[in-house]
């Protein structure tokens, strides 16, 4: 599969990433400079984004000035000139009339145009904006705290990416059976919103007269908070299921006195819905054990149990906890050097993870101008010379 992805930011190049990561030829368009994403954080000590070589690796890249009519002629030939399992586009930009499908499919019928905006009515919008649309940040967060509560990871745009992907997958598909092409707009609010559905929670605010409220660090439904051990490290501990709750009240010694406290209150314990109910009356009952043991002991303990637990790391301990889970690789990044990678998450039988940096901006354009569209080299270097294409 050819794909040009005309993008910046999150989802759009997270799509990029994840069908070039799967095999795709991605080539990323780029105007000369680069996009708005270029140097955004984290960045080296030299300044390079970690960030855009993260959301890049496996991809090809070339810049090209957007703004003359040759550089725009050029990026509709890579897209549309691109071969039988080319002619598709991957973009988030807006109002350019020469990468609209309608210009496009004049050039080639089949093409396949997936869009990405922020609101369904083609507006802008972000993924801190949408979150804060769709009442998250209300919902996050102390008890007793009054105001939003952020988060800090871009969820919508991680599956607005990963939506963009897919979607684009099945209409290669169905344009392999149909020989006809696809035009597809994915919207962010609209990502977060059928998640949001998906989850129950527009049903329930429609439905229930009681609106949710934020419970700290309680999930939502179900027994599942942190806790604090004697030597103030902390653990997520996660029951879902009657065997849970059974084991995690066996190994804390309290079995007794959940039984009682069942009995005076008329409850089912069993019941997720009723250890919700009274989870900080529970919650008591086990906090003294967490904080009289050590993380070590507390780990021994729980690793011989059906509970699900986790001891909270830091992102530098993550990165030491994961360093021989084969879909991480130390490659060799251009411009920053080797590094710890991360490559797709899907494992697949039989194919071996090879995992591919980040491309130079613009580090590729003759490569891609050669081989896709059959420029010769003194035909680069015209448009070199003309700044239609970036100088690397």
């Amino acid at each position: 599969m050819r794909v040009v992805e005309v993008s910046s930011f999150v989802a759009s190049p997270l799509a990029g990433m994840t069908l070039a990561q799967l095999g795709a030829d991605v080539i990323r368009v780029d105007p000369i400079g680069g996009a708005g994403d270029r140097n955004r954080w984290p960045v080296t000590d030299k300044g390079v984004s970690l960030y855009w070589k993260g959301l890049n690796k496996g991809k090809r890249s070339i810049t090209v000035d957007m703004r003359s009519p040759e550089g725009q002629r050029l990026i509709q030939r890579l897209i549309t000139e691109s071969g039988p399992r080319g002619g598709i586009v991957l973009s988030n930009v807006v109002g350019r009339s020469w990468l609209e499908p309608d210009e496009l499919e004049r050039l080639r019928p089949d093409l396949i145009h997936l869009q990405i905006t922020g609101r369904p009515d083609g507006g802008t919008a972000v993924d801190y904006t949408v979150n804060a649309s769709m009442g998250i940040p209300l919902l996050t967060g102390p008890v007793d705290h009054n105001g939003p509560v952020n988060n800090m990871l871009p969820a919508w745009d991680i599956a607005c990416g990963l939506y963009a992907a897919l979607g684009i997958v099945t209409a290669d598909q169905a344009r392999a059976t149909t020989g006809r092409g696809q035009r597809i707009t994915l919207a962010l609010h609209d990502v977060a919103l059928t998640m949001v559905g998906h989850l129950g929670m527009l049903a329930e605010a429609e439905l229930l007269a009681q609106p949710r409220e934020r419970i700290g660090n309680h999930v939502f439904g179900q027994f599942s908070r942190d806790f604090r051990c004697r030597d103030g490290e902390h653990v997520m501990v996660v029951v879902l299921t009657k065997r849970h709750w059974r084991d995690l009240t066996e190994v804390a010694g309290i079995r007794a006195a959940v039984e009682a406290l069942q009995t005076s209150l008329g409850a089912n314990f069993d019941d997720e819905g009723e250890r919700y109910r009274h989870r900080d009356t529970l919650a008591a009952l086990l906090v003294p054990w967490f904080a009289t043991r050590e993380l070590a002991e507390v780990s021994a303990t729980l690793e011989r149990t059906s509970v699900m637990w986790s001891a909270y790391r830091t992102v530098k301990q993550a990165v030491a906890d994961n360093r021989d889970n084969p879909v991480l690789s130390v490659i060799d990044q251009p411009e920053v050097g080797p590094y710890l990678a991360a490559g797709s998450a899907l494992r697949l039988q039989g194919l071996e993870q090879q995992i591919k940096p980040a491309p130079s901006l613009g580090g590729d354009s003759a490569d891609v101008l050669g081989s896709w569209l059959g420029l010769a080299g003194d035909e680069i270097d015209g448009l070199r010379q003309r700044q239609v294409i970036g100088q690397r």
